[in-house]
């Protein structure tokens, strides 16, 4: 820091003047540490993303908010939603992401007449856990 002093018949005071060397030469290799950062930062990379099924573009295009939604469970066990099948593990999770796409969570439930009961209410117990309701049990198929 550096000082000039008067020198005249009065006091002499002090009067401090700030020194903005050390300053700008801090500024100055901020810069210059930015400059050769800035195009390290701004490179992108890509993410490989699993393909999907073609069964998930189907029940995609299958999930019209304007068309019921009905799970169909066939006499040897097999579930589909819209005649697409549908292992039943995966059954709560997609009927889950189908209802997030739609207004309401009602399900129309279609089963064989020779499907056994156990099935059926296994089947529903899926679809509760996806947040079904109501479920409407079809005596004949919806338009």
């Amino acid at each position: 820091m550096g000082a000039s002093l008067n020198t005249g018949f009065k006091k002499a005071k002090v009067q401090p003047e700030m020194n903005v060397t050390p300053l700008v030469n801090v500024v100055l290799v901020l810069l210059i540490i930015f400059m050769v950062l800035a195009p390290v930062m701004a490179k992108s990379f890509w993410v490989r993303l699993p393909p999907k099924d073609d069964k998930e573009e189907q029940l995609d295009q299958a999930n019209d908010p304007d068309k019921p939604l009905v799970l169909s469970v066939a006499a040897d066990g097999k579930t589909a939603i819209n005649k697409i099948e549908v292992d039943r593990a995966e059954l709560t999770d997609k009927l889950t992401r189908m209802f997030n796409a739609r207004p309401d969570n009602s399900l129309y439930l279609d089963a064989a007449d020779d499907t056994e009961y156990g099935m059926v209410l296994g089947a529903v117990d899926l679809a509760r856990g996806a947040q079904a309701f109501p479920i409407v049990i079809l005596t004949s198929k919806p338009e």
